[in-house]
This record gives structure tokens, C-alpha cells and sequence, in this order.
């Protein structure tokens, strides 16, 4: 069920056991997490926030710092103590920037293709204007099978391709990014932390994962073959059953 209420639009699934809150990546929706949410909210109440990266027309707030902070205000918006946070590609960034600057509002970490470590491969994902078909090409290429980039999928990052005001945030919120490097601080962020890497990853390739594993104190790295950059979206059933059995091992 998709709620708005004041500033915030997000999906809500599942019962009332702990909450779990969804972040999307950069050029992605709450729907990137599609069939997953169906699997895990048989045992956990899911939260999937919609982070609105190209509403409005101001530039003022775009940094992955800010996004940071709009799901504290989410939080409190809905009296959630803590969660457990999902994050994919930038919305992994996201998640790791929240568990330093609130870390007791963490309980655990689950990222997939995350962002924070190795910021340089995201100046080659950004699309030509005009060129829907290196547009298909270059969204294609995220995925390991190329017919999970949907005419829909690719419409959505043309319209975002060729509108001046998302072009200037898509390359804000890169370069919030590319500056917000997380390699500092992530060994400091001591929260159970469950890696789930596509092997076939082409934006976050594999030796990204293998250097999150190292940094993070307390991570557990599992690999999903035949996967790229979205593994909640092209293997749901599989991410799923890695992540319950995470949350069950972890709080159980």
C-alpha cells in the first residue's frame, strides 16, 4: 500500500514484527524492490521510501548528507525507534552515512551494490540526452539479463535524461557522493551488516564487495550468481531468503 502524508510517499507491507526500511538507488524507485517486499513482509513490517530525487526545482538540498537526514525525519514522522535499512547502488551510501551520524537508530545494515567506497564507476552510468538507444544500452547494462531493463524502466531514465533540472541533481547527488567516500568510517560502523552482491556486477563490481567485507567489522558477504547491480530485483527470491536468514540469525 502506497501512504502520503505530509512531505513523505512510501510504500507499506507486511505485519508488525521489526521494521524494515527500503532505499532506493540513484536512478531508481520503491519499486525496484518489487516481488522482495512480498517475501519478507510475510515476517517483517517494510517500509519503502520514496526519497523523490528529482521533485521540485531546487538544487539547494541535493547530497546524500541531506537524504540522510530526510529519513531521520521519517522516522520520527512515523515513531519508529529503530530499523533495519536495506539500501541498493546510492541508497546503500545512504544507509552507511546514517548508521554514523545515527547509530542508534540502526539495527542492522543490508546493502546491494552499494555506493560509499567507489564512487569513480558513476561518471561513466550517466546517460546522453536525446539517445534513447544508448539510454536502453546503458540501462541494460545494469542488470545481468538485459530484459529485466523494461520499455517502462527505460522511458523513466530518458525523461529523467532530458530534463535539464534532473540532469543537474543526478550529477549533484554523484558528486555529494563521489566527496561523501566512506572508507574512513566504515570501520568504525560497528551494526550487523549483511553483503548481497550480483557476481556480475558491472557498476559495483565484485572487489568492491570484497573491500566493504573487509572494512566492516561485523559482515557477512553472500554472492548471488548471474546477477548485476540489482540483485532484490532480478533475483528477489533468492536476496529474500538471504535476508531472513540474516534477521533471523542476527535478532533470534
Amino acid at each position: 500500500m502506497v501512504k502520503n502524508e505530509g512531505k513523505f510517499k512510501w510504500l507499506e507491507e507486511g505485519n508488525e514484527g521489526r521494521p524494515i526500511i527500503l532505499l532506493h538507488g540513484l536512478m531508481g524507485g520503491v519499486e525496484n524492490f518489487g516481488e522482495m517486499v512480498d517475501f519478507i513482509s510475510t515476517e517483517y513490517k517494510v517500509y519503502g521510501l520514496d526519497l523523490k530525487l528529482f521533485e521540485g526545482r531546487t538544487l539547494l538540498k541535493v547530497s546524500v548528507k541531506s537524504l540522510s537526514d530526510y529519513l531521520n525525519e521519517f522516522m520520527n514522522h512515523l515513531g519508529l525507534k529503530s530499523a533495519t535499512l536495506i539500501g541498493n547502488s546510492m541508497g546503500g551510501h545512504i544507509g552507511l552515512i546514517f548508521a554514523k551520524e545515527y547509530p542508534n537508530k540502526v539495527d542492522s545494515l543490508i546493502l546491494t551494490g552499494s555506493s560509499g567506497l567507489f564512487e569513480e564507476s558513476m561518471g561513466n552510468t550517466f546517460p546522453r540526452r536525446g539517445d534513447k538507444d544508448y539510454i536502453r544500452f546503458k540501462t541494460e547494462e545494469v542488470f545481468y539479463d538485459p530484459k529485466v531493463a523494461t520499455d517502462e524502466l527505460v522511458d523513466r531514465v530518458f525523461e529523467i535524461a532530458n530534463n535539464r533540472i534532473s540532469i543537474l541533481k543526478l550529477l549533484g547527488y554523484a558528486k555529494s557522493a563521489i566527496r561523501h567516500n566512506m572508507g574512513k568510517d566504515i570501520p568504525n560502523i560497528s551494526k550487523p551488516t549483511c553483503l548481497i552482491w550480483g557476481a556480475e556486477d558491472k557498476v559495483t563490481p565484485p572487489h568492491v564487495a570484497e573491500e566493504f567485507h573487509k572494512l566492516l567489522p561485523d559482515s557477512e558477504l553472500n554472492w548471488i550468481p548471474l546477477c548485476g547491480h540489482a540483485a532484490m530485483w532480478e533475483h528477489p527470491k533468492r536476496f529474500s531468503e538471504i535476508v531472513l536468514q540474516f534477521l533471523k540469525k542476527t535478532f533470534d
